[in-house]
Formats: C-alpha cells, sequence, structure tokens
C-alpha cells in the first residue's frame, strides 16, 4: 500500500482546489469515457470467447482437443504490446478503440479460458445427470448446474482481464487510442507534472475499487468443495454433430487471429532484419530477463499464498480488506508504481535505490492478482476437512500444509508462478524506470526499437519473448489426473 499512499499524497500537493480542476475538465470525461467502453466491450467479449472455448475443448466431442487447448492458451505468450506491433505491421490504419478492444480482447481471452477450463475438467457430472433427470434440458442444465460452479473462475479471469486494461500502455500508445494510463505518463514524460499524474491515477484507483466491489458481490459465499473427485467415470462429452465443422472454423480462426497474424509478422521481420541481429545482446538482455522473472516469480507467490488462505479458510473483513488493497494497488499503471517507490528507497532506503530490489518490488505489486486468483480457486476446491484430519492424526500445522495442502494446491500454484514470470517477462513501464543502470530487458529492447519504427531489430526481442513465454503453458495446462495423489 505504500506506492499508494505515496499516489495520494502527491495527488494533493498542490492543494484540494487544484486537485478539483485537474479532474473537473472535458479531456478527464474523454478519458473516463474511452477507459470504461474499453474495459466493458473487452471484457464481455473475452468472457463469451473464454467460456465458449474452454467448452467446446473440455465437454464436447470437438476434435483434436488437446491441441486445441494449447493453441487457446498459446496467445498468453505473445505480449499484448507484440501483439499490437505485430496488427500494426500488417494494418498501419488500424488505432482507436476498435483497434484496441481487437488487440486487447485476443490477447487476454485465455485469461478466462483458463480457470474455465481447468472447473470445467475436474467438475462432477452427477450434477449434470440430476438436472438432465428431473427434466432440464442441455442448455438449463448449463445456466443452472454448470454454469454456477464456474462462477469464481469465471469472475476471477474477468477481474484480471479488467486491471490488465486499466493499466495497459504498450497497445493503447501504439494503436493512439488515450487513456487514463497513456495519459498518466504523458503527463510524467512531457508536463513532468507528478501531481496531475497523480490526480488522474486517482480515478484508476477509484475504477478499480468499483470493479472489485462488483466482483465481490457477485462472486458470494457459496462453498464450492467436495472430497474426492466425484464419479470415477469421464463426463461424457455432448455430440456436436452437424456443429462440428462450423465449431472447428471458429477455432481455428481465433487461432489465426490471436497467433497466427503475431507469429506471422515475427517471422517476417525476423528474416527481413537477419543481418542486423547481435546474438551477443539479445543473449545479455535474455539473461536479465529470466533472472529477474524467476525472482519476481517466487517473491509474488510466496507473498500470495498466505492471503489467498486467509481468504479461502478464514475470511473476514480483514482479510478482504488486504486482499482487497493487493488489487487496487496492483490496478495503477506501472509508471506510478515506479515512480512511488523511486521516491521512497531515495527518501528511506537509499541503499536498494537503483537495484533490482526495488524492481522486483514493483513486479510483486503488480502482478500478485496473477498469483493470488490461481491460488485462490486451487483453495476454493481444495477441502479444508482434509487438514482438519490430519492435525487430529498428529500432524503440526507446517506438516498438515506441507504434505495435504500444499500438494492439492500445487497446480494453481504453479499456474500463478508462471502468470507472475511471463508478465514480468514483457513488463515494460516499470522496467523503463527502474531497471539497475546497464540492465536491458527483452520489453525494453523491443520497445526502444519499436519506437524507433525499427521493426526488423525489434523482431528478435519480440520472439525472444515469445519463446521465453511459450513453455511456460505446460504449468497452465496440468490436467487433474496429474495432480499429487494424498
Amino acid at each position: 500500500m505504500l506506492p499508494l499512499l505515496v499516489v495520494v499524497s502527491t495527488a494533493f500537493d498542490t492543494g484540494l482546489a487544484q486537485a478539483w480542476s485537474l479532474l473537473w475538465r472535458p479531456r478527464v470525461g474523454e478519458l473516463l469515457r474511452n477507459t470504461a467502453s474499453l474495459v466493458v466491450v473487452t471484457v464481455a467479449l473475452t468472457t463469451v470467447l473464454g467460456i465458449g472455448t474452454a467448452w467446446l475443448v473440455e465437454r464436447t466431442s470437438l476434435p483434436g482437443a488437446k491441441y486445441w487447448r494449447v493453441l487457446m492458451v498459446a496467445p498468453l505468450a505473445v505480449p499484448a504490446f507484440v501483439n499490437s506491433y505485430a496488427w500494426v505491421t500488417v494494418r498501419p490504419d488500424l488505432e482507436g478503440l476498435r483497434g484496441a478492444v481487437l488487440v486487447t480482447t485476443l490477447s487476454y481471452f485465455p485469461f478466462v479460458f483458463l480457470p474455465v477450463a481447468a472447473v470445467l475438467r475436474g467438475l462432477d457430472q452427477a450434477m449434470e445427470d440430476s438436472s438432465r433427470s428431473l427434466g432440464q434440458g442441455p442448455w438449463r442444465t448449463f445456466f443452472r448446474a454448470v454454469l454456477p460452479q464456474l462462477r469464481p473462475a469465471m469472475l476471477g479471469g474477468m477481474l484480471l482481464v479488467s486491471l490488465h486494461l486499466l493499466s495497459e500502455f504498450g497497445v493503447l500508445a501504439m494503436l493512439r487510442f488515450p487513456t487514463f494510463t497513456t495519459a498518466i505518463l504523458e503527463q510524467f514524460q512531457v508536463a513532468f507534472s507528478n501531481s496531475a499524474g497523480s490526480v488522474l491515477a486517482l480515478v484508476l484507483i477509484a475504477l478499480c475499487l468499483g470493479l472489485l466491489t462488483v466482483e465481490a458481490l457477485l462472486r458470494g459465499t457459496v462453498r464450492l468443495a467436495r472430497f474426492g473427485r466425484g464419479a470415477a467415470r469421464r463426463a461424457l462429452p455432448a455430440r456436436l454433430g452437424r456443429w462440428t465443422v462450423p465449431a472447428l472454423l471458429a477455432m481455428a480462426a481465433l487461432t489465426a487471429l490471436s497467433l497466427g497474424v503475431p507469429l506471422g509478422s515475427l517471422v517476417y521481420w525476423l528474416l527481413a532484419g537477419s543481418a542486423q541481429v547481435d546474438p551477443a545482446e539479445v543473449a545479455t538482455t535474455l539473461g536479465s530477463t529470466l533472472g529477474l522473472g524467476l525472482g519476481a516469480g517466487v517473491v509474488t507467490v510466496v507473498a500470495a499464498f498466505p492471503i489467498a488462505w486467509l481468504i479461502a479458510r478464514r475470511r473476514s473483513w480483514l482479510s478482504v480488506l488486504v486482499e482487497r488493497a493487493t488489487y487496487v494497488a496492483s490496478s495503477l499503471p506501472g509508471v506510478v508504481i515506479a515512480l512511488a517507490l523511486v521516491t521512497l528507497s531515495v527518501k528511506y532506503a537509499n541503499a536498494v535505490y537503483q537495484t533490482s530490489v526495488v524492481l522486483v518490488a514493483a513486479y510483486a505489486i503488480l502482478f500478485i492478482p496473477r498469483a493470488m486468483v490461481s491460488i485462490r480457486a486451487a483453495m476454493a476446491h481444495a477441502p479444508e476437512e482434509l487438514t482438519d484430519a490430519a492435525r487430529a492424526l498428529g500432524d503440526s500445522p507446517w506438516r498438515a500444509f506441507t504434505r495435504v495442502l500444499l500438494p492439492l494446491t500445487l497446480p494453481g500454484t504453479l499456474a500463478g508462478f508462471a502468470m507472475v514470470f511471463i508478465a514480468v517477462s514483457t513488463e515494460l513501464t516499470a522496467t523503463l524506470l527502474l531497471a539497475p543502470t546497464g540492465t536491458q530487458t527483452l520489453a525494453t529492447a523491443f520497445w526502444s526499437a519499436s519506437e524507433s519504427i525499427d521493426y526488423a531489430g525489434a523482431a528478435p526481442y519480440a520472439a525472444a519473448m515469445v519463446l521465453v513465454s511459450a513453455p511456460l503453458t505446460y504449468l497452465l495446462l496440468r490436467r487433474p489426473e496429474e495432480e499429487p495423489a494424498l
């Protein structure tokens, strides 16, 4: 919460009247409309795509489901600003809300697909059978028996997409679509006004609080955990019949748009600029990116685990407040968090100024919701009674945790680590400000080249980001039967 306090304090440095005059401007109204439009439209589209593709892959007779499962997660390996770079090189006229919605939807729908698909794989078929035996058709069974069980996963994915959109910079800057985040960076870079930028950041905080409130109300407190895996038989897939070909065409079109365009563009520019590539420079940049990703991933997961445990096991106003505080802080753009940490380190911790410690702290603040959502979803389906039984049989709290709770939540924990690692490997604005002197990551090297419209020079770094992120999709695709047995 320290960066948040710095933002609030800076916003009112010039006085309440000045802060109000900065907010009460037509420009702020335009930014609010743009940001709200982007969030509403993109979240709606990513939710429909995420749930629809997850259902087709996990619960229907779609041919080649295991391959489609990989292809639906693979867009996470392509950073959103790399995706926008690819689309801009193919369609230079793509800009504004239309372009922003297209690129962010194609980049972020896996955030909904992943948790929903994981829950669909583990659902007990008996509930659907009971609904059908009571005379409910397939659609009513889906909406009354299946969809309520998907609600925590679906809302968690929607929340992640919303938070990403509130703090997105690279995509929107490339597509020339102004939002609060691009305006904040403009205030810092052009007007050199910390106060004006912090005042705009207050609006983002208010938007984030509104999203968190809506998500909490919709999520509710229904218990979803159960003992065992339900019926031993595999859930019978719904027969697509004459809808098989349209379903395959839809999945192929989505794959072509989300993967074909960016990868095809990267290959083109790699071949066009192969003579300009400096392997040693790319290797050095790759090494620093991997080191930062590993360190920040471990720190963030360790920080998220006890909060997720409090929410799942000891839910109270205090645990909810702690969870919400992490979401609010992470909704701020990376540049705001970075400048706040610079202020704090210069004033109170000069020894860590211009070191990786401050940069890793920024990553943890920005990306802890990614780990939180995955771990919390895993804990929601891990019965508390199993841990209680271990304690009753003489296990210490730590032994019960390592033998029971950790194995049950390990897939979700690893998925959270993978999502944080991918995010760190592709983070841009905070890294630009906080990276120690001489340290360059793949994202900052790519941005430096693309900002100069050197598409060929940017391509090797973009390709490296994709190659770093791609293997981690394995952790995001662990099937329930691969989970450790008790």
